[in-house]
Formats: structure tokens, sequence, C-alpha cells
């Protein structure tokens, strides 16, 4: 991200600040999930993770990211809602932190690393919507 890009997101407060957080979060879960879906028969070996899961996680993470964004773009956000993706993003965290330490699958060096990041993106968007849901109550 540009200096210019992290000020104006940091010039978001509130509700504003909130909908930018989840349509970020699902713009990226988006794309991340077309690729699983589309792409699952080419990452398979290079990730070391089976094509059936990653199919099945592409389509998860689509149907993830239509709600996020519906979520995003009411007219009131649904503070339930919002605390539910929050939720969402720090158990997928956890979950690919798993993945990678006890063996559920026997990942890549390439594929491990991919899940690293991916976690830390996550996490990334949990901690950016959470702030930007306290910041909203002090609005």
């Amino acid at each position: 991200m540009t200096s210019t890009a992290i000020d104006r997101l940091s010039a978001l407060r509130g509700d504003a600040l909130t909908r930018v957080a989840l349509k970020l979060d699902a713009v990226v879960t988006g794309a991340n999930g077309a690729a699983y879906l589309a792409g699952a028969s080419l990452l398979d070996d290079a990730l070391g993770l089976p094509e059936g899961f990653l199919r099945a996680t592409g389509a998860f993470l689509l149907v993830f990211a239509a709600a996020v964004w519906f979520t995003a773009t009411r007219p009131a956000l649904n503070r339930n809602a919002v605390h539910a993706v929050i939720l969402l993003n720090a158990l997928w965290v956890v979950d690919s932190l798993a993945l990678v330490t006890l063996g559920w699958y026997d990942p890549s060096t390439a594929g491990s690393a991919w899940v690293v990041l991916q976690a830390i993106v996550v996490a990334g968007f949990a901690a950016l919507q959470a702030y930007a849901v306290r910041q909203q109550s002090h609005v």
C-alpha cells in the first residue's frame, strides 16, 4: 500500500472505515476463492494440498466473500454481522496455522508459506475490521 493510500485509509472514520475494511476483505477473499476453485488442478502439486480441498476452500471463500460484500453494502451496517466476519476471520487464521503445524495435510514448503502468508493477511483484515468497529462506537 502506498503512503497516499494509507493516508486516505487513516482519514476514514466509523461507518466508512468499517465498509472499506469489509469490502477490501471481500475483494481479496473472492479473488483467492476464484483462484482456488478455477486453478485447483494446477495448484495442488505446487501447494501440496489436495485438489478437492482447494476446490471446497475456493467455493467456501466465494460464498464468504459474497456475504462480506453484502454486509458492507447494506444501508445500515449490522454490528452483529460485522462481528461475525471478524470472528470467522480469526477462526480462519487459527485453522490456517493449525493446518501447517498439526499435519492435517502435508503442504509443500511453498504451500506452508502461502497458508501462513494468507493467515497474516486475514489477521490484518480482522484487526482492521475490529479497529473500525471500535472507532464506529466512538463516532
